[in-house]
């Protein structure tokens, strides 16, 4: 019987977030929106977790208004609303993921009680996963992949080509995604305009 996954995916309120994209808010609204969508049919449960609500309406999922400042205390607090079931950790800024990548992610992740994927620069980390959701040992931030390998968290067997893989913290990144065709929807839509 296939896990029931609990889906984290913490996310900054558009107009502080993602300042090196130098894109704007519509942009960071349009990258953490195509996540969502992305990502809404893998998850028995989706939480959002953001440092304000006033841009969520009409998102998929449940929002969650966290307490503590930065992205850790985000991802500590869905974490521990989420429960001690099968939790998964997804960053919020992966515009151009496939339904199909993150689902074969989480059934690999099956397998072990800890579990990561690397970007593609295989420096830092868009999705973590513990079976039992207080195992979980985040380390996100810069050099996060070698961190989460030292904590315990095995590295998923996926294609250098999965979206999974590709997230975006730069102006090049979105540029490179937008060539290869891979951007979602609102992405798209906004980039156009």
């Amino acid at each position: 019987m296939p896990v029931s996954w609990t889906l984290v995916v913490p996310v900054r309120h558009p107009e502080r977030g993602k300042s090196r994209l130098g894109a704007g808010a519509a942009v960071a609204r349009a990258i953490a929106t195509d996540t969502l969508v992305a990502a809404a049919p893998c998850a028995a449960r989706l939480l959002l977790v953001t440092d304000a609500d006033d841009w969520t309406a009409g998102l998929p999922g449940e929002v969650l208004l966290q307490r503590g400042a930065g992205l850790g205390a985000a991802v500590e607090e869905g974490v521990a609303a989420a429960g001690a079931g099968p939790v998964a950790v997804l960053l919020g800024d992966l515009p151009g993921l496939r339904t199909a990548d993150l689902a074969a992610a989480l059934a690999g992740a099956e397998a072990h009680p800890l579990a990561r994927v690397p970007d593609h620069e295989g420096t830092g980390t868009t999705l973590i996963t513990a079976l039992r959701g207080t195992e979980h040992r985040p380390a996100f931030g810069a050099g996060s992949n070698a961190r989460h390998a030292a904590a315990g968290y095995v590295e998923l067997a996926l294609p250098a080509s999965s979206t999974l893989r590709r997230d975006v913290d730069t102006a090049a990144d979105l540029a490179a995604l937008a060539a290869e065709g891979l951007l979602g929807a609102a992405t798209r839509a906004v980039l156009a305009t």
